[in-house]
């Protein structure tokens, strides 16, 4: 196998559009008891940054004119495993999200997912090893 096309699907980004970063951004804070790093991109555009150790995978909330958040688009899997997935799905309700699909048994030790709405309208899904 051609090296250079060894990890070419490996994601490492991941950006979740919102109509209200201030209001999403204190979902995530709430939800993962983080906070997320505001950073201006440009004049119409505001990040927020999960914290991340610059070793593994990381993403943002995205502000801006053409952002439009999709429960159809594309659907992003985060770690649930610090807080465990039971509290996060409380919390998520707690924070003004909804429990969309209960948490689903994987085969093996592949661990447990389930999927929420958060407060901008996406579906994200939530795993935990």
């Amino acid at each position: 196998m051609d090296k250079s096309l060894r990890h070419y699907n490996r994601i490492v980004w991941f950006e979740i559009p919102v109509k209200d970063l201030e209001r999403a951004c204190r979902f995530y804070e709430q939800l993962f008891e983080e906070t997320l790093n505001r950073e201006a991109m440009g004049p119409d555009t505001t990040l927020a940054v999960f914290p991340y150790d610059g070793a593994g995978i990381s993403g943002c909330l995205f502000a801006a004119p053409s952002a439009a958040p999709h429960s159809d688009g594309v659907r992003v899997y985060l770690n649930a495993d610090k807080a465990g997935l039971d509290a996060l799905l409380a919390r998520a309700e707690a924070a003004g999200g909804k429990v969309t699909l209960s948490p689903v048994q994987l085969p093996g030790d592949m661990g447990r997912f389930a999927h929420i709405r958060d407060s901008e309208g996406n579906i994200v899904g939530l795993h935990e090893n």
